[in-house]
């Protein structure tokens, strides 16, 4: 059978390290880009609106992350499907997900952005929203919640177009939309005086303009993969296919929601609106480095699922251990840098004294394990990658659920506020003594399965 189009033969012979820093910087750049909506809005807002605003903002995280959820569901999933069939040669199977992706995008985002329409209030103050906070956060909401779809539709179809062999594409596009969202936020919110709703219609406009473009890439029939008649129509063996994979990042998302429910509520109850806000300039940071990690795993799932289904087990290794180095480097950068200046970091959002010294105590205290993080995410999305979506699934899980949760209702109860704070080191550090002994032996009976294969 003839190789696929484009460069996706360089994933079987290519040099690991060049290819993961081909892959990964594009991928990289465009998650950053990605961040830089929430940062730009975050830092107009905090600047120009004030502490109870940002509150609004952090109330709005949990419904955020369901609507990412929903969407990495399928995201994925799919770019994960489409690189080990295009590993294996099967450009038609990889074709039939990208159509079915799609589908599924606009049936889910239609279902849950009806339901956000008509409980938007009960679900905010459901989430921790308070008496000040609430209108900031359902104006917000109100405003974002059309844009939504066309998120889900750009952010897929992006990562599909990266595992398709267009990583530098890929990250152009998500440029475009991060450049329109850097000149229309300040415009929305300063200079026509739309305050937080000025920044949720500045953000819609952006990733109109950025799926525009990613679904124009998918049109035009000379590209690797393309939109083709009778793929759009549902394949349930595709659909779980799809699901079994995307299940694991969705199930991370739906934690951080209801985690982000449980951290407020404790956060409010123990240090009001301040609280919540020191929180939300938390998430906002961390993000920034976890979104760096998360680039870095996206240049390597094609590399591991497409090796994978090429049955190149010694490349798939290097591939995962050259990614965690990288990830376990930036993210060791960014917890220097929260634990030796968070003041500094607490001033690029606001100028409230009281808001800064809060945030100041709280990336203190959290940020002490932080440095584990990035090599929990990749091993999370190397058991994605070869499509052992249980183990994903625990692995996922154990950070943000199975360790967190109890720990912040027991040392909150214990220690108040820096209770809530503390419980975020002692769970990393307990996740990553179940994600050591997993890939451990995953490793192990990577090496079995190739000794097998060479008797």
């Amino acid at each position: 059978m003839k190789s696929v189009q484009g460069n996706l033969h360089l994933l079987e012979s290519g040099k690991i390290g060049r290819l993961l820093w081909d892959y990964s910087l594009p991928a990289v750049v465009g998650m950053l880009v990605m961040s830089l909506y929430n940062v730009i809005d975050r830092i107009f807002i905090g600047q120009g609106v004030g502490t109870e605003a940002i509150a609004g903002l952090a109330i709005t995280f949990p419904v955020m992350n369901i609507s990412a959820a929903l969407g990495v569901l399928i995201g994925a999933g799919a770019s994960a499907r489409v690189s080990i069939l295009l590993g294996a040669q099967n450009k038609r199977g990889a074709e039939v997900v990208l159509g079915n992706a799609f589908t599924l995008i606009v049936i889910n985002a239609t279902v849950y952005l009806t339901c956000f329409a008509m409980f938007l209030d009960d679900i905010l103050v459901a989430f921790g929203a308070s008496e000040a906070s609430l209108p900031y956060a359902h104006d917000f909401m109100t405003y974002i919640l059309p844009g939504m779809l066309i998120m889900n539709i750009g952010f897929t179809l992006n990562n599909i177009m990266r595992a398709s062999g267009y990583p530098v594409k890929a990250m152009v596009t998500m440029f475009i939309g991060a450049g329109c969202n850097l000149v229309l936020a300040p415009l929305f919110i300063f200079g026509f005086g739309w305050g937080i709703k000025g920044a949720a219609i500045a953000t819609d406009l952006s990733m109109g303009v950025f799926a525009f473009y990613v679904v124009a890439h998918f049109l035009r029939k000379t590209n690797t993969l393309h939109f083709v008649k009778n793929a759009f129509k549902l394949h349930w063996h595709t659909v779980l296919g799809i699901i079994g994979i995307g299940a694991a990042p969705s199930l991370v998302n739906l934690a951080s929601c209801f985690i982000n429910v449980i951290i407020n509520k404790n956060l409010y109850h123990y240090g009001g609106d301040n609280a919540v806000a020191a929180a939300g300039i938390f998430v906002t940071f961390t993000s920034l480095l976890t979104m760096v990690v998360v680039g870095i795993c996206q240049g390597m799932q094609p590399i591991i699922g497409y090796n994978y289904g090429a049955g190149k087990m010694h490349r798939l290794r290097s591939a995962y251990i050259l990614a965690t180095l990288w990830s376990t480097g930036i993210v060791t950068v960014g917890c220097i840098a929260g634990l030796g200046m968070p003041s500094v970091i607490a001033r690029a959002f606001t100028v409230d004294a009281g808001l800064i010294a809060v945030t100041d105590n709280a990336l203190s205290i959290s940020m002490r394990m932080f440095w584990v993080v990035g090599f929990q995410i990749v091993s999370t999305t190397f058991f994605q990658s070869i499509g052992k979506v249980g183990k994903s699934i625990f692995l996922s899980l154990t950070r943000q659920v199975i360790f967190l949760i109890p720990l912040l209702i027991v040392l909150s109860k214990t220690f108040g506020l820096d209770g809530v704070w503390m419980a975020f080191p002692i769970s990393d550090a307990c996740a990553t003594l179940v994600t050591v002994v997993m890939i451990v032996w995953q490793f192990r009976e990577i090496s079995r399965q190739n000794s097998l294969k060479t008797v």
